[in-house]
């Protein structure tokens, strides 16, 4: 008869010890290992210091990488407008030298000069 009122009791010890698992305290979920939300509360400055430095961290991550974007297109401007800036130039160069001067002013009824060029002397007296 005692053999028969073990088992019961056995499990009937076994069944309070899985309910008495199943409901853990607050306090219980909020330990981990030696760290307790007694030790998080008691150093709460400290933590808001520390969740402060993380967001100026990302912050500071997500500024750098917008300027470092906007320092690669104004680089990509830079160098189109450099393009730009040899090609106009090219361009001046060719369109200044003499014979293209010479090719453009003659539809106006302009030529150049064959001989040495002529000094033009005017007196004081017809200036006034």
């Amino acid at each position: 008869m005692m053999r028969d009122a073990d088992p019961q009791i056995s499990h009937h010890h076994l069944e309070s010890k899985r309910m008495a698992k199943k409901t853990k305290s607050l306090k219980e979920y909020l330990e981990v290992g030696n760290i307790s939300a007694e030790l998080v509360l008691k150093n709460f400055p400290f933590v808001l210091f520390i969740g402060f430095l993380l967001i100026a961290y990302i912050a500071n991550a997500h500024y750098s990488e917008k300027k470092v974007r906007q320092i690669q297109k104004l680089q990509s401007d830079v160098k189109e407008l450099r393009w730009e800036y040899m090609s106009i130039k090219a361009n001046l160069m060719f369109s200044t030298m003499q014979t293209e001067v010479v090719k453009a002013v003659e539809p106006i009824g302009l030529k150049p000069i064959n001989g040495k060029p002529k000094k033009i002397i005017v007196s004081k007296n017809k200036i006034q």
